[in-house]
C-alpha cells in the first residue's frame, strides 16, 4: 500500500455527518407512524425496484468502510494476535447485540402464563448481524490485501453472486422470493424458525448468502476513504469522486437491465447503484462542509454519528417496547400516539412521517445528552 499523505489526526467532519445522516434516516424509515400509508419513497421496494429507504442500510455499510480507512494503520501494523482478538471480539459483540435485540423482550404470554420466548423461533440474522459480518470480512481483507487487490475482489464477489443466484436458483424462477438461491441457502443452514417472518413468506432480507455482495459496500467505503485521505480536501477529490459515482451508477443501471435491482436479494447492480450514489453524496458533503465551510445542521447529524450503535439499539428497543404496551383493545402505545395525536393534527401520510420524525428526535435527544456528558460507547 502507498503511504498516506494526510495526517491520521486530520478529521473529516463530512464523513461524520454522512454517518449521522444515515442513522437519522434509518430510524425514520424503521419507525413510521400508523393510521395511514407512509410516502412511497420512504418504504422499501416490495421486491424489485429502488426507493430512498433502500439506500439507507447500504449507506451505513459504506460509512463502516469509511471509518475503516481511518484506522487502517492500526489494522496493518498490529501484531496478528492483537488484530484477530480485536476484530473477533468486535464482530461477536455486534452480532450478539443484534441477536438479543430480535429476542427482546425475551418473555411472552402463553395462556395467561409468562414464559421464555423460545430460542428456536428467534431470528439469527439481521441488520447488526450483517454489519458485524461485513466488518469482519472487510477488516480481514484490508489487513491482508492491497488497495488494488481489494478492487479486484469487489468485482469478483459481485460477479460470483450473479453466477450463484442464476446457477443455484430454481430454473426459470431464479430471482423469486421462494425459489432463489439465497432463500434456499438460508433455509438449509438456519431453518425456517430462525428466519424473518414478517414478509409475504418467511424470507430473510439480511440472510447469510445475500451478505456476500453487501461486503462490497463496506470495501467501497474503505476505498473511497483511502482515496480521500491521499488526495485531501480539494476540488480534484470532489471531481474524481463525482465522476466515479456517476460511472458506477451508470454501470449499475446498465447491469440492472439483465439482473434487476433488489434490496432484499442485495443483487450486484443494487450494491453498485448504492455505492455510486454514496460516492456522489460524499463528494457533495466534502464540497459543502470541508471546502465551503457550511456548518448548518452538521452538529445535529454529528450527534448521531458519535454514538451510532447505542442510538440505533435504543431506537429499536424503545419502538418494540412501545408496541408491547396496550392502551386499549385496538391500540398499543405507539399506535395511540400516532393515531390519536399526530393523525388528528396532520391527517394522512404527513402525520405518519411526523410520528417518525418526532421519534427520531427523541433518539437524537439521547445522543445529545450522551455527547454533553462526553459518553462515547466504542466497541
Amino acid at each position: 500500500n502507498q503511504p498516506m499523505t494526510v495526517k491520521t489526526s486530520e478529521r473529516f467532519l463530512s464523513l461524520d455527518v454522512f454517518r449521522g445522516l444515515t442513522i437519522a434516516l434509518m430510524i425514520l424509515v424503521n419507525t413510521p407512524g400508523t393510521g395511514a400509508d407512509l410516502y412511497p419513497y420512504l418504504v422499501h421496494a416490495q421486491w424489485f425496484g429502488f426507493t430512498l429507504a433502500d439506500l439507507v442500510f447500504p449507506s451505513f455499510l459504506f460509512a463502516v468502510g469509511n471509518a475503516m480507512s481511518f484506522s487502517m494503520r492500526k489494522f496493518q501494523e498490529a501484531a496478528p494476535a492483537d488484530f484477530w482478538k480485536k476484530v473477533l471480539k468486535r464482530t461477536a459483540i455486534i452480532f450478539l447485540l443484534g441477536f438479543l435485540m430480535y429476542w427482546f423482550p425475551f418473555f411472552r404470554m402463553n395462556e395467561g402464563h409468562l414464559e421464555l420466548s423460545p430460542f428456536s423461533e428467534t431470528r439469527i440474522m439481521g441488520v447488526l448481524q450483517r454489519i458485524a459480518l461485513c466488518y469482519f470480512f472487510g477488516a480481514v481483507l484490508v489487513r491482508y490485501f492491497s488497495v488494488k487487490t481489494i478492487g479486484f475482489i469487489c468485482a469478483a464477489i459481485l460477479l460470483a453472486y450473479w453466477g450463484i443466484l442464476y446457477g443455484f436458483g430454481e430454473p426459470g424462477h431464479e430471482l423469486e422470493m421462494a425459489t432463489n438461491a439465497a432463500a434456499k441457502f438460508d433455509y438449509a443452514i438456519l431453518g425456517e424458525g430462525h428466519i424473518y417472518k414478517k414478509d409475504a413468506i418467511p424470507f430473510d432480507p439480511e440472510g447469510i448468502l445475500s451478505t456476500l455482495p453487501s461486503i462490497v459496500n463496506v470495501l467501497a467505503g474503505y476505498l473511497a476513504g483511502v482515496f480521500i485521505r491521499r488526495k485531501g480536501k480539494s476540488y480534484e477529490t470532489i471531481a474524481k469522486l463525482m465522476l466515479a459515482g456517476f460511472l458506477v451508477f451508470a454501470l449499475a443501471e446498465w447491469w440492472a437491465l439483465i439482473f434487476p435491482l433488489s434490496k432484499k436479494l442485495w443483487t450486484s447492480p443494487f450494491a453498485m447503484l448504492t455505492i455510486g450514489l454514496n460516492l456522489s453524496m460524499l463528494a457533495a458533503l466534502i464540497f459543502a462542509v470541508e471546502l465551503k465551510n457550511i456548518k448548518f445542521g452538521t452538529n445535529f447529524f454529528n450527534v448521531f454519528g458519535k454514538n451510532p450503535l447505542v442510538i440505533y439499539l435504543f431506537s429499536e428497543l424503545f419502538y418494540i417496547s412501545l408496541r408491547l404496551i396496550p392502551v386499549n383493545e385496538n391500540q398499543d402505545a405507539f399506535e395511540w400516539v400516532s393515531e390519536e395525536i399526530f393523525q388528528r393534527i396532520f391527517p394522512g401520510s404527513f402525520g405518519v412521517l411526523m410520528t417518525a420524525i418526532v421519534f427520531m428526535l427523541l433518539c437524537w435527544a439521547l445522543g445529545y445528552w450522551m455527547d454533553k456528558k462526553k459518553i462515547y460507547v466504542k466497541i
